[in-house]
């Protein structure tokens, strides 16, 4: 008797995902709390007390109410009497793909045979009381591991965790580095002030409900714009870098996902307002920072606002946009190139200028919708005809998805996701892939363009204390924008500790 080793692959690779799946839900149910103990909890709450904010190229919010002390979510105490904060988090991620159908495969890829990949990234949290007015946040981090494919070959990657292959190939140091280094200070403009919760982003007791906030130091702007409390911490919910960000805001960072920058924030009761200067990488997905502001930045406006369209069931409205600067391509120049033979492939590096522009808008929608079910939406797009730079290469994004909390089966702090992103590409992108050219991520050799849909689904698992499990799975039509590859199913399970 023989065997296709195709089919033995897929053979293999089901035998893993469903004992993977088995532990999880065995476990989930083995470790359930006593449904007879009262929910003290808020309904729907995040993990409480989370000492985590988001992973490179994700947003958050870190900074959650405390748990009953009969429930702790870390491994360790954290209380908010001191003026100091210290705590950790591990987050693995195991993710993997079957074989799936591909016409043809370029340089970059979606690897069409199966494989299954690891990544982790370990992060020490420390934040400091200076004032009533000031704090400060010092951040450790070590990633490595990888993703399918080496991060290629979808612009909606399904492992916001996985730290993708810097620009030009520079390769990464895997010593811990510095994650977040930032200072804040806070005028207030109103003698009223309300309690604030502390944690890793912050150590103020209070804040002015009319204020002023200053931020200035290393950071990931996605930690404080486009925050969205269903869809954007890969700690507890989605994995997707489409899901759990706005895939057409390419925002300022590094490879690993952080920038310098500084923020001025004016916050008052139903309303805020946001502006960001950051600097850019040097070259796209490049690792080194441009310290040349007039030459090189990033420029990010968002306002903010609450408004009140259902009774007890709180709206959060976020329209944000930028302005990037930077040496950066054209892909009509580099298909116009090609085409007058000047190069033998499509190649955006080699169109790259001084001070070019590229500018987008997006949308986030964040809506209770009962006491246990959130929704969430966002819509993003981009000009389109300059390089993709920092983040992924979509030009015009949809998604929308929601979560359940766990109450109704006794498990207060389990939790359900679903999501659905749809990303697209200019039309001058779309003609420097199909021509052969070669983006950061995306570069089969040719195309045959459809929208790149996913759909994502999640139950996150509360094991004891700061112990949680997950099981992921997501299903992607047209990888990379190409109706000649896929579709493919990616599932995932994850562990994650808050210490």
């Amino acid at each position: 008797m023989t065997f296709d080793p195709r089919h033995d692959g897929r053979f293999r690779f089901g035998q893993w995902l469903l004992l993977m799946s088995a532990v999880v839900i065995y476990s989930s149910v083995v470790l359930a709390q006593d449904p007879n103990l009262p929910d003290t909890a808020p309904a729907n709450a995040d993990p409480q007390n989370a000492p985590n904010p988001p992973n490179p190229g994700q947003s958050g919010d870190p900074q959650q109410p405390q748990q009953p002390e009969r429930d702790p979510q870390t491994i360790f105490p954290h209380p908010e009497t001191t003026r100091w904060w210290l705590s950790g988090q591990i987050n693995i991620i195991t993710q993997g793909h079957g074989v799936f159908h591909a016409l043809y495969s370029g340089p970059n890829s979606l690897n069409p045979k199966s494989e299954i990949r690891a990544s982790r990234i370990f992060t020490l949290y420390t934040a400091l009381r200076l004032t009533n007015s000031t704090d400060a946040v010092f951040d450790l981090e070590e990633a490595s591991g990888n993703g399918i494919s080496n991060s290629l070959g979808l612009a909606g990657y399904p492992n916001i965790d996985v730290v993708r292959t810097p620009g030009q190939g520079s390769p990464l140091s895997a010593a811990p580095y510095v994650a977040r280094a930032i200072f804040r200070y806070v005028l207030p403009l109103s003698d009223e002030s309300d309690d604030a919760d502390v944690g890793p982003l912050g150590m103020l007791k209070s804040l002015p409900v009319k204020r002023l906030e200053f931020r200035a130091g290393k950071l990931a702007l996605a930690d404080f714009f486009d925050v969205n409390a269903v869809g954007s911490d890969s700690h507890f919910q989605f994995m997707n870098w489409t899901i759990v960000n706005n895939g057409a805001w390419d925002y300022a960072a590094d490879t690993r996902g952080y920038t310098y920058a500084a923020i001025l924030e004016y916050d008052d009761r139903s309303w805020a307002i946001r502006f960001a200067e950051a600097m850019m990488p040097t070259v796209a997905n490049g690792i080194a920072l441009d310290g040349d502001l007039p030459r090189a930045r990033g420029e990010n406006l968002e306002l903010e606002l609450h408004p009140n369209i259902i009774a007890q069931k709180p709206t959060q409205v976020r329209l944000l946009s930028y302005v990037n600067h930077a040496n950066m391509g054209d892909y009509r120049e580099a298909v116009d190139l090609f085409l007058a033979g000047k190069t033998p492939t499509p190649d955006v590096v080699a169109t790259r200028q001084e001070g070019r522009v590229k500018y987008g808008f997006g949308i986030n929608l964040e809506q209770q919708v009962s006491a246990h079910m959130r929704a969430f939406g966002r819509f993003g797009w981009n000009e389109g005809r300059r390089e993709s730079f920092a983040y992924t290469e979509v030009n015009q994004t949809v998604s929308f998805g929601a979560d359940y909390a766990g109450d109704q089966w006794h498990r207060q702090h389990d939790k359900i996701g679903l999501a659905f992103v749809s990303n697209g590409i200019s039309g001058d992108h779309r003609e420097y892939l199909k021509l052969g050219g070669l983006g950061f991520l995306l570069g089969d050799g040719t195309l045959t363009y459809g929208r790149e849909n996913i759909f994502e689904g999640y139950y996150n698992a509360h094991f004891w204390r700061g112990i949680y499990g997950a099981i992921d799975l997501q299903h992607i039509e047209n990888p990379g924008y190409n109706r000649d590859r896929g579709p493919v199913w990616v599932p995932a399970v994850r562990l994650h500790v808050q210490l």
